[in-house]
C-alpha cells in the first residue's frame, strides 16, 4: 500500500518508555492517541487543518471503534500506522487502520466510525458539509462497519472506581479526549488480570461526551465469553460502553 495518492496516509512513531505500562507493553491509550493523530494528519493533508475545522464550528466525533491486536507494541518499536477513509453510510464515516512494526509485520488493525458535527448545535452534519472533498480508498478493507457495543441488561455490572474529568483529560473540543477512555477501561481491570494476559481486542462506543467536572462511575462485569464489559455513567447519563478482550500469556 503506497502513500502516493493522498488516499492512504502513513505516519511513523517510536514507542517510548512513557508509552508503556509496568509490563513494558504499549498502553491502550497510546495506541488510541496515535490513531487519532494519524486521522488528523490525513484530513489535514486534504487542505483543511483541524484548526480550520474548529474555526468553522465543526469537529470530528468518534462513534465506535473496534481494535484488534496480533501483538502489543514494546519499547523502541518503530511503528508505521496506515489509515484511509473507507466510505460513508448516511452521515457516518468509516476509517480503517493497519499498524505495522519495524519489520513490516502487521501487529494491529482497527475499524472506526466517525461523525462530523456542528459543535455549537451538537448536531451531526452530512458528509458534504466538509468544505473539502474527502476521497475514499477502496483498495483495502479491514472489514465492514463495526457493531456498536451494547451491554445486555441481564449482565451484572459492579462499580470499581469513580473518575472526575479534569484539565489533563480535555481535548480541543473541551471534552474528555477519546484516547483517555483507553485508560479508564484499562484501570477497570486488576493487576492480577494484566499479569497473566494481554490485550487481544478493544471495542468501545461513545454515547455522550464527558465534560470538565463530570464525575463518571466506572463499572465492569466479570469475564464473559466476549470479554470484560466496561461502562462509564453517572446518575443521568451513560457516557460509553466498551468491551476488553484479553488473551492468556505465559508468565
Amino acid at each position: 500500500m503506497e502513500n502516493n495518492t493522498n488516499l492512504v496516509w502513513i505516519e511513523q512513531f517510536s514507542v517510548h518508555a512513557s508509552d508503556t505500562d509496568y509490563r513494558s507493553k504499549g498502553k491502550l491509550s497510546f495506541i488510541l492517541d496515535i490513531m487519532q493523530r494519524v486521522a488528523d494528519s490525513a484530513v489535514g493533508k486534504l487542505g483543511i487543518s483541524m484548526e480550520e475545522i474548529l474555526n468553522a464550528g465543526m469537529g470530528w466525533m468518534m462513534i465506535t471503534l473496534d481494535l484488534e491486536f496480533k501483538r502489543i507494541p514494546r519499547p523502541n518499536d518503530q511503528l508505521s500506522v496506515r489509515t484511509w477513509s473507507k466510505g460513508t453510510k448516511g452521515a457516518l464515516w468509516q476509517r480503517d487502520y493497519r499498524i505495522f512494526d519495524g519489520d513490516d509485520i502487521e501487529i494491529a488493525t482497527a475499524r472506526t466510525i466517525w461523525a462530523l458535527v456542528d459543535i455549537g448545535k451538537r448536531k451531526i452534519l452530512r458528509p458534504n458539509a466538509l468544505p473539502v472533498e474527502l476521497k475514499h480508498y477502496i483498495g483495502d478493507s479491514v472489514g465492514d462497519f463495526p457493531n456498536k457495543v451494547a451491554i445486555s441488561s441481564d449482565i451484572k455490572l459492579e462499580e470499581v472506581y469513580k473518575y472526575c474529568v479534569r484539565y489533563s483529560g480535555l481535548d480541543t473540543n473541551g471534552h474528555l479526549n477519546n484516547a483517555r477512555y483507553g485508560d479508564l477501561c484499562s484501570d477497570a481491570l486488576t493487576l492480577s488480570e494484566w499479569d497473566s494476559a494481554e490485550l487481544k481486542r478493544f471495542q468501545i462506543t461513545y454515547l455522550n461526551e464527558a465534560k470538565f467536572g463530570d464525575e463518571l462511575s466506572i463499572l465492569r462485569t466479570s469475564v464473559t465469553d466476549d470479554g470484560i464489559f466496561v461502562r462509564g455513567q453517572n446518575s443521568d447519563t451513560v457516557f460509553f460502553e466498551a468491551c476488553v478482550e484479553l488473551k492468556n500469556i505465559d508468565n
